[in-house]
């Protein structure tokens, strides 16, 4: 990860210093709120994305660094908003935005971040990159509204989730690779590959996420371990265990699904019965497939460092619970 972030070292700065100049408002709070969950620790991997699809492109002006900041301001609007929805209170790890302000400060500093990029994209003037970036913020939308209809479900298929998975958290990763092909002036099958790139990217960085919920420290994590079973979301660990498991222990699930208050014992028999399916082996498995697959994209590029260093990006994904 470090060496892949390395190749874009100076140009992540620059996108670090174009935040602080982009969240500019005579507003206070704006800027306060915006700047405490831009400085909280991401890892900057949909800009590093834009970045380095663009250097591989062999782009070398200067909207990267612009539309790299659009990416991340995207990102953070979606995450202000989510907080608010999954009533999350820590966001890596620390007190998350709505904690200290509130839902109705979040959801409106989320509006502005949102309005913001939607104004440095025009500015950026690039018709192709708008189209791209808007329709994707316009299927993270969807994609949130889907889950919400899926909640509690205990008959979600595979297919209904990853498609749940794609739109809520791997088209922005997608739209991020394919903006950087759009700047290198990419044909349009690289493109193309890239672009799949990021959404196979996406799936694998979300099914690991997960796993995350199950299997980690909350310091590790950065958010509370088991919010997601409290919020009644089914995700790829659950689905594999309900696929396994005894139809008593199917309806015991939906019984601790269903409840508005979650106690310790719920939280250690759904985690069990993960563990004796092997939910998260399962899940894990599934994400390494789609990082195989995410690379094979790839190949119709000739081997090169910004290559090499998306690689080094995708197998990352996979030690998030290592």
């Amino acid at each position: 990860m470090e060496a892949a972030l390395a190749l874009i070292g100076e140009d992540l700065t620059n996108v670090e210093l174009q935040f602080k100049k982009d969240l500019h408002s005579d507003v206070p709070l704006i800027r306060k709120v915006g700047e405490y969950v831009l400085a909280s620790g991401g890892k900057r991997i949909r800009p590093a994305l834009l970045l380095l699809s663009a250097k591989l492109c062999g782009y070398t002006g200067n909207r990267n660094v612009a539309l790299a900041s659009v990416i991340e301001f995207i990102h953070t609007a979606t995450l202000l908003h989510d907080d608010v929805v999954d009533n999350a209170n820590l966001r890596r790890g620390i007190a998350s935005a709505n904690t200290l302000w509130g839902n109705e400060a979040s959801v409106l500093v989320g509006d502005f971040l949102f309005s913001k990029s939607f104004s440095l994209m025009v500015a950026d003037g690039d018709l192709k990159i708008l189209k791209v970036l808007s329709g994707a913020t316009t299927i993270i939308a969807e994609g949130e509204v889907l889950q919400l209809i899926c909640t509690s479900d205990l008959d979600l298929t595979l297919e209904r989730y990853i498609e749940v998975v794609k739109a809520k958290t791997a088209i922005l990763l997608s739209a991020a690779c394919q903006s950087g092909a759009i700047l290198g002036q990419a044909s349009s099958q690289h493109e193309t590959a890239l672009q799949e790139f990021g959404m196979d990217l996406g799936i694998a960085f979300q099914l690991m996420d997960d796993t995350l919920d199950y299997v980690a420290s909350e310091e590790q994590f950065g958010k509370s371990i088991g919010h997601d079973l409290e919020e009644g979301k089914i995700t790829l660990p659950l689905i594999h265990t309900l696929r396994q498991c005894t139809a008593e222990e199917r309806s015991q699930i939906g019984t601790i699904i269903e409840k508005d208050i979650l106690e310790d014992q719920d939280f250690s028999t759904v985690f069990d019965l993960v563990g004796k399916y092997d939910g998260i082996k399962h899940t894990i498995a599934v994400a390494n497939e789609y990082v195989n697959r995410c690379k094979g994209h790839l190949n119709v590029f000739p081997e090169s460092t910004e290559k090499a260093a998306l690689f080094d990006l995708a197998d990352y994904v996979l030690t998030r619970v290592k």
